[in-house]
């Protein structure tokens, strides 16, 4: 089993202060802080707790980014607020829609830095696919974000303000001071599987999640929201204490020597240590399943012996098996598997008593499929050959 190392990355976030005109953003301050933020304004300690609750409403619960039309304050208030703070949330630089309703969006944070988003419909839900990177540290040869260097971690604000933006395209804020009970929401589901990896930015995950699930704002159940990690093993205890969201991992491999070409992160903790992790896991958060990841490449994890090796691998985990067919791009090192192989590999997991149901890809005309994204002043092409060679696959 490899030993766990303290995780540190050469990367930042930006401060919470604003470039221009040194207002706060509110938007990703947990309710704690926005407290202190507003007794720091000259708020009264005494009524700190009732604004907070009434301006975290307004924010989260309906979506308004307008001081001055927080009407339950004062105006003199609401003109202090305005002073002092403001409401940001990432800018829609571009949208696109695919054939089957995928929607993906191009947004710029602070700084000028882009990150894409993407929205998935589908019959019994909706769900969005949020970014916590830019850019990816993990370089997994088969993921087209792990082409881009990682240039800084997202804030809190940065991170949930991508939930409200969604809201915003969506239209699905509620009517100002009212509040629709049992609704069937456009906006159902979270997955942290977007650009970068959670975990090497648990703080602001963790927050932005937090806020989320506030019953109070957004209120998604924490079984509504799946963070999907490729094995930060320190991690992944914490995210069932602070956190208690369902989990996935980034598995793909079922030998140590396959995973580290594919996900190099597995050099630093090896399936041993993961599996131990997860199998932990459920019995923290009371979660359901863990849901194992597994992309299908053509003749390099997709034998019948990988997936005997998977059963085995997996034995006495509560587990669901994603099978996403390789989502390939412009310079990727591997194919697709065949249908038939997928297939057959499938029935090996189902045969053993888990759920193996086969991803649909979805969005692939716009490159928003799983595996794909990755923002567009970033697309700086690599040949496939240095693709390979970073990959390990031409030792």
């Amino acid at each position: 089993m490899t030993t766990s190392a303290p995780i540190t990355q050469d990367v930042h976030t930006i401060p919470r202060k604003l470039p221009t005109g040194g207002k706060t953003n509110l938007v990703g301050l947990t309710r704690e802080a926005m407290r202190d933020a507003l007794i720091e304004a000259g708020a009264p300690e005494k009524q700190a707790k009732m604004r907070v609750g009434q301006i975290w409403q307004w924010i989260y619960q309906w979506g308004v980014r307008d001081f001055h039309a927080m009407t339950n304050l004062s105006k003199a208030f609401r003109a202090e607020l305005d002073e002092k703070f403001t409401l940001e949330i990432p800018e829609v630089v571009s949208k696109q829609v695919s054939t089957d309703g995928t929607r993906k969006y191009l947004v710029r944070i602070a700084g000028g830095h882009e990150v894409e988003v993407v929205y998935i419909p589908e019959t019994d839900r909706g769900t969005l696919c949020v970014s916590s990177q830019v850019g990816c540290t993990l370089t997994c040869s088969f993921c087209h974000t792990g082409t881009q260097k990682l240039v800084r971690n997202l804030t809190a604000g940065e991170i949930v303000g991508q939930i409200m933006m969604a809201r915003d395209d969506l239209d699905e804020w509620p009517t100002p001071g009212t509040r629709v009970q049992g609704e069937v929401r456009l906006l159902s589901n979270i997955v942290l599987m977007g650009m970068g990896e959670p975990l090497y930015n648990f703080e602001n995950v963790r927050d932005a999640m937090n806020i989320a699930m506030d019953p109070e704002g957004i209120s998604l159940s924490r079984r509504r929201i799946t963070l999907s990690t490729s094995g930060v093993v320190p991690e992944i205890a914490r995210t069932a204490q602070e956190i208690g969201c369902l989990l996935a991992v980034s598995f793909h491999a079922t030998t140590d020597e396959v995973r580290d070409k594919l996900v190099p992160i597995n050099k630093r903790w090896n399936i041993e240590a993961l599996l131990e992790a997860l199998r932990a896991y459920p019995r923290v958060s009371n979660s359901e399943r863990i849901t194992f990841e597994y992309v299908m490449l053509n003749g390099v994890n997709d034998s019948k012996e990988d997936a005997h090796r998977l059963v085995e691998l997996i034995k006495g985990i509560p587990a669901k098996i994603n099978l996403i067919p390789f989502n390939e791009w412009p310079g990727a090192p591997y194919t697709r598997s065949s249908n038939n192989r997928i297939h057959a590999f499938a029935d090996i997991i189902h045969d053993a008593g888990y759920a193996s149901p086969i991803r649909r890809p979805r969005g692939e005309d716009i490159f928003a499929a799983c595996g794909q994204l990755k923002s567009a002043t970033e697309r700086e092409r690599k040949s496939r050959k240095q693709i390979e060679a970073e990959a390990g696959l031409n030792d």
